[in-house]
């Protein structure tokens, strides 16, 4: 199954190049009235107009097994049962483990300059506050 998608996939690619080469060498409209009036367009290498039947009619077939290439890519994404997930790939992820309740650290403990400062020993004797609700979250003036 993996060699028939990447054949499938390698075709894809190589007609998507293939395109966009025709595409680029063919001639837009208003070259053809160019043409008409002795622009150097009529010196080309397949003539005034010879190339407009090969280049388009390749292009259609190109785009064509294209079109069929990507079909058959579509199918067999959507055919392919995936592993069972559950939620997002976020959720799926292993959660940190938190510290159970630690009281942040006073400011005397943030290092200033090139002195250090000791680390308290044993449990934070403060309990941190409970977080304010409703109306003593608005800040005042």
């Amino acid at each position: 199954m993996n060699v028939l998608l990447t054949i499938v996939l390698a075709l894809q690619m190589l007609t998507a190049l293939g395109m966009i080469g025709l595409i680029l060498l063919q001639h837009g409209k208003g070259a053809d009235m160019g043409a008409a009036f002795g622009s150097g367009a009529s010196g080309s290498l397949f003539g005034a107009s010879g190339s407009a039947n090969f280049l388009s009619r390749t292009t259609a077939v190109l785009a064509a097994v294209f079109f069929a290439c990507t079909l058959v890519l579509a199918y067999f994404s959507h055919s392919v049962k995936p592993v069972a997930s559950t939620g997002s790939v976020l959720e799926r992820t292993a959660p940190a483990a938190a510290p159970a309740a630690s009281a942040p650290a006073p400011a005397s403990q943030i290092p200033s300059g090139g002195t250090p400062v000791p680390a308290q020993q044993g449990p934070a004797t403060t309990a941190p506050a409970a977080p304010a609700s409703g109306a003593a979250q608005i800040p005042t003036k």
